[in-house]
């Protein structure tokens, strides 16, 4: 269906947009601009929202506000924020009287010219897509190819570009499970980065999690899937996907992977090589890579393999020599009396943890805690004990994660500084010159920080206060 077909559809009925979030009031502006009647209901008050009430109001948007914002939910197309469940009630009866309830990114996938390729994940997610992109750039760019579009749980929302977008463009799109919860559409190529417990505090359990994966492949338009050979349970979910399933391994040579459909990723000889059908192609050498820890070689791998024919291995190259990651993931924030200081704020869950501390080397005084999302924390216990010299407990989980470590076989120094003011001025006395500091938290952020961007930024501000 065409964009002027689409939006035809949509200005024959009235459309509900559900959540005034980061994704949904732009998508209220692009049907505003295309002529179709918006009520938005929001469970803040009118007082909360503020001057986003008073604009959307002026713009002619109908307001439904507060405690009861589901109620009389009558209209013929319901667009769900990320953060609703699909199965809350009034959007199931809804659904069962007629209405379409679809999202924002679905109704991107209906209309974008572009091709889009989809990352999904519990860890990796962003520096995938991010990489992704910067090697299509720099492929495109030498090429005189389409433009490329990074957006979706990165950035900003790419809906309101649609119109701009081109067929010969490519857009990259992370998407969180929230958003893929009832996704009907499927990008072009897609990965699933890896699959571990996260987000439990919003799913039911970690099946309804891994199922909400793979609706990124398993519906029409998807033609690749990318995943990892190493993540039994991202390898299980693949076994679903019609599509060709290019497999990835960084400890283990093509020739040791698993039976599959596409290509084989994988270290030979100090290169990350491309294997197919027996012939091998070396792409980019291991030394040129920039970023820290073999969770980054596995993210290469993925952007490598999600590119594969669109662009040159020297593209591939060209952005190995120069990115240096994206930030709250392992920043060097500075090295002050000896001790530096990384920023992982990005790091919700333990297998994050887990894979910062393989990054670092030495064993590093770490900061964690925060916003609970019902995650075994076991897993990180193991991780703490093997690999930091300290660890700095605060936040909402603070408590839960000092169980797990007492549990856990070994000696490890434990504080608990509930603020997290207080919790790096912490970090900083434990640390002695040559050490490092990682904030590194396990957990999400929501617990004293609107995001982890937010938490990030205290750390770094923190971390710059103190005196050379």
């Amino acid at each position: 269906m065409t964009i002027s077909e689409w939006i035809a559809r949509l200005r024959a009925r009235p459309c509900a947009v559900v959540g005034l979030g980061v994704s949904n009031l732009p998508l209220i502006d692009f049907l505003l601009a295309h002529g179709v009647r918006v009520c938005a209901r929001d469970r803040k008050s009118r007082e909360a929202l503020g001057e986003t009430a008073t604009r959307l109001e002026a713009a002619g948007v109908a307001l439904r506000l507060g405690e009861d914002y589901l109620g009389e939910l009558n209209e013929p197309v319901i667009f769900r924020s990320p953060g609703l469940r699909p199965d809350t009630p009034e959007l199931a009866r809804a659904r069962a009287g007629g209405a379409v309830v679809l999202s924002e990114m679905e109704l991107f996938l209906e209309l974008t010219p572009a091709t889009v390729i989809g990352v999904t994940g519990s860890d990796g997610k962003t520096t995938t897509s991010t990489l992704t992109a910067h090697i299509l750039e720099a492929g495109y760019a030498a090429a005189g190819g389409g433009r490329v579009w990074l957006g979706g749980n990165i950035g900003e929302p790419l809906l309101p570009h649609t119109e701009s977008m081109r067929p010969g463009d490519v857009a990259v799109v992370e998407l969180s499970s929230f958003q893929l919860m009832d996704l009907r559409r499927s990008p072009a190529r897609a990965a699933v980065t890896n699959l571990s417990p996260n987000h439990l505090d919003w799913h039911r359990d970690m099946e309804e999690y891994a199922q909400a994966k793979a609706n990124i492949f398993r519906h029409p338009g998807n033609r690749m899937l990318v995943t990892n050979a190493e993540n039994p349970a991202a390898l299980e979910l693949a076994a679903g996907c019609a599509a060709p399933v290019t497999l990835f391994s960084s400890l283990r040579p093509g020739e040791a992977l698993p039976p599959h459909t596409g290509d084989s990723v994988f270290l030979r000889d100090g290169w990350i090589a491309v294997s197919q059908g027996g012939e091998e192609q070396r792409v980019l050498a291991v030394s040129d890579i920039l970023l820290p820890g073999r969770h980054n070689l596995e993210n290469y791998m993925t952007a490598i393999a999600l590119t594969r024919g669109l662009v040159s291995p020297e593209a591939v190259r060209q952005v190995a020599r120069s990115f240096r990651g994206v930030p709250h993931r392992l920043e060097r924030v500075r090295t002050v009396r000896g001790v530096t200081y990384y920023n992982s704020s990005i790091d919700s869950s333990p297998s994050r943890t887990a894979a910062a501390l393989s990054a670092l080397p030495g064993r590093p005084v770490v900061i964690c805690g925060g916003y609970d999302k019902h995650l075994p924390f076991a897993p990180l216990a193991k991780a703490l004990k093997a690999r930091a010299k300290a660890v700095v407990l605060t936040g909402a989980t603070r408590e839960r994660i000092r169980e797990a470590l007492e549990a856990e076989p070994g000696e490890l120094p434990v504080w608990t500084e509930p603020a997290f003011a207080d919790a790096v001025e912490r970090a900083r006395k434990l640390a002695l010159p040559g050490d490092a500091v990682l904030l590194s938290p396990a957990c999400a952020s929501f617990d004293a920080f609107r995001n982890f961007e937010e938490r990030g930024e205290c750390f770094r501000r923190i971390v710059q206060s103190f005196p050379d």
